[in-house]
């Protein structure tokens, strides 16, 4: 059952395994587990970018695609909740119209760039979806009258999603329901659904084919597979998941923004944590997504313990202030490609490969 739910793609690793039932479970049980907003925020940051990570996996990855326009169907999604609950106000159909209207939108436009870009070579195609998230940036910040500009739109969720509703008078296992939390768990079913649908497209014909075009595209197309049609679906349906990890970001947050979800950092950061999940593995998303971001998160408080334990000791609390923590962030990132040079999810499995 087990194996295809999984679409028959099993981690192939016992330590991988083990790592991976724990990120999952971690992730169940985060309202209970890490009580706090700070912890609660960074779990659902880590459902949204696994979606998103694991999106951009299937384009680079597997079909060997290098796009830089991940991040502008990412902030379509937001934008369409965003524009949709402001509109017609804090109800379902709201969400319903938002989410589909972005998709639509998404759905045109990832085709429109594959269509007339595709047949380009790798740099060339890569620059050209660099301008177009770009120029959608700019349009998203000057179209004030629909996106709200600089200042972006803050929104009103359906009652059942926002923090003032509490369905119950008592609390469970010592946390007390309320929207926010019923929020995080819509977001943490729609991320398993949705990984799971990516991890099924990867997995089936259509996946191998796309497998097949990056190792060797001329190769691919000589036996018969139109390499742009496929290329282009690749980009299609990597679109479409960015984009619903852009509605899921929306509804986390109930604001959107230029900089929250068309920032070119946000693209940065998808590669890196590609690269150290591993690239062609889905399962990478998962583990890159948790390191990257608690590192990013927590990485601060790390130093500020090591800076104030160290304060007696020449020149280390300099090295360990709080404020360099982008300079340690970098230097994990540096030892992590080091060591797992085709990321950890490709170092464990060729480690169990070795074995055998």
């Amino acid at each position: 059952m087990l194996n295809r739910l999984l679409s028959h793609d099993l981690p192939r690793n016992r330590l991988l395994a083990l790592i991976l039932i724990a990120i999952v479970l971690a992730l169940a049980c985060a309202p209970f587990l890490f009580p706090g907003v700070k912890a609660l925020n960074v779990a659902a940051k880590v459902l949204i970018f696994i979606v998103l990570v694991a999106a951009f996996d299937l384009l680079l990855g597997y079909t060997g695609i290098v796009s830089f326009a991940h991040t502008m169907f990412f902030g379509i999604g937001a934008y369409g909740i965003a524009i949709a609950c402001t509109r017609m106000g804090q109800s379902w159909s709201a969400l319903a119209v938002g989410t589909g209207g972005a998709l639509l939108l998404s759905l045109l436009l990832s085709l429109a760039i594959g269509l007339f870009s595709l047949r380009v070579r790798a740099i060339f195609f890569a620059m050209i979806t660099l301008a177009v998230a770009a120029a959608f940036q700019t349009l998203a910040s000057q179209l004030s009258e629909f996106t709200g500009g600089e200042d972006g739109l803050s929104f009103r969720l359906p009652q059942v999603l926002q923090p003032s509703y509490e369905p119950f008078e008592t609390e469970f296992l010592g946390v007390l329901i309320d929207g926010r939390i019923i929020t995080y768990y819509l977001l943490f079913v729609v991320a398993v659904l949705l990984f799971l649908a990516l991890l099924r497209i990867v997995n089936s014909p259509f996946g191998r084919v796309l497998q097949a075009i990056r190792e060797n595209e001329f190769r691919a197309e000589a036996i018969g597979y139109r390499v742009v049609v496929y290329r282009t679906l690749s980009s299609v349906l990597s679109a479409l998941f960015a984009t619903l990890a852009g509605c899921m970001l929306a509804l986390w947050l109930r604001y959107n923004g230029p900089d929250t979800s068309l920032s070119f950092e946000i693209m940065m950061d998808v590669l890196l944590i590609v690269v150290i999940g591993g690239m062609g593995t889905m399962y990478g998303a998962l583990i890159g997504s948790v390191l990257f971001l608690v590192a990013q998160s927590y990485l601060q408080d790390l130093l500020r313990l090591g800076h104030e334990a160290t304060s007696a000791i020449p020149l280390l609390p300099a090295v360990l202030t709080p404020d360099r923590w982008m300079l340690w962030l970098g230097v994990l990132f540096v030892l992590s490609v080091y060591y797992f040079p085709t990321g950890v999810v490709g170092k464990l499995r060729a480690r169990s490969q070795r074995r055998a």
